[in-house]
């Protein structure tokens, strides 16, 4: 009975400290993920104070994700989260390592401006322009290499608590891990000039969905996925950082010859192949004629 009072005790104060969440707080430290703050022109507020960042911009870059990427489906339709552009745009921009261009769907919007203009529907003070638009130096393309709601998880562990209630809110808590991965491209001459790794791990109370079930409205999945958005921007802050890292103290690789010329892994070329060819047969007709005049 003692034990049975104490697991409602238990449950109560989850519930309690639920209804305290309830009320609206603007701002609330534990709805942000490590991505914080904003940012205007080189100036940026709140930034986390772990992000690199840069004395002088290297150049535009434009962030373009592949949404035909199975790690896209997963990420929208599995765990109901949206595009990574602005959150790594936010970060680009506060690190002052690059000058963001917009690439994505806003284009479609200065694309109508345009087409506005042509038509003479924009008053001749608006001045909108050809040769306006700024080229994107760089492209940085973003994905998820992994992502597991259950690495390493210890819930079954903790289930040994004991059964009902208690079961429940061990079984329900899970480390959240993801990995990502971000590349630099030089859109000019298509060459990968950084790649970086980056990874994060969390917490989440997963019970809330299970153990409550309608209870609470469904705001359990809620949570699971704002956990599981967290840690994923967590990893590509890492990655990030990686990436600055590298662009600090890049060093252009050194290639003797033109590049895109053949390369210089030996594979044998169609010429060749066809000299050989040539040589081979005059060799063995040669050969053949030698051998009828010795008899």
């Amino acid at each position: 009975m003692k034990k049975t009072i104490n697991q409602l005790l238990i449950v109560s104060g989850v519930l309690f400290t639920i209804a305290g969440c309830a009320q609206m707080q603007m701002g609330d430290a534990g709805a942000k993920t490590v991505a914080t703050g904003s940012a205007g022109g080189a100036n940026s507020q709140n930034a986390n104070s772990q992000l690199e960042k840069c004395d002088k911009p290297l150049g535009t870059l434009a962030v373009v994700e592949d949404q035909n990427a199975a790690w896209y489906g997963q990420l929208t339709g599995q765990y109901k989260l949206g595009s990574t552009v602005p959150v790594l745009k936010l970060l680009v921009q506060q690190s002052n390592c690059f000058i963001v261009v917009d690439r994505g769907a806003a284009m479609q919007i200065m694309e109508g401006e345009r087409n506005l203009r042509d038509s003479g529907e924009l008053r001749k003070t608006s001045k909108m322009h050809k040769g306006q638009m700024v080229a994107a130096d760089y492209a940085m393309s973003p994905s998820i290499t992994f992502s597991n709601n259950d690495a390493g998880g210890f819930g079954g562990a903790l289930a040994g608590f004991g059964g009902g209630w208690l079961g429940i809110l061990a079984g329900g808590l899970k480390f959240k891990e993801a990995s990502t991965l971000l590349t630099v491209v030089d859109n000019r001459s298509s060459v990968q000039v950084a790649a970086a790794e980056g990874s994060a791990k969390n917490t989440d109370f997963s019970l809330f969905g299970g153990a409550f079930g309608g209870m609470l409205g469904g705001a359990g999945g809620g949570y699971k996925n704002t956990a599981e958005g967290k840690v994923i921007v967590g990893a590509f802050t890492d990655s990030y950082n990686n990436i600055v890292r590298a662009v600090k103290n890049y060093k252009a690789q050194s290639y003797d010859g033109e590049l895109g010329g053949g390369g210089k892994l030996g594979v044998q070329s169609e010429s060749v192949q066809n000299t050989k060819s040539v040589t081979n047969k005059a060799t063995t007709k040669l050969s053949t004629t030698t051998k009828k005049k010795k008899k």
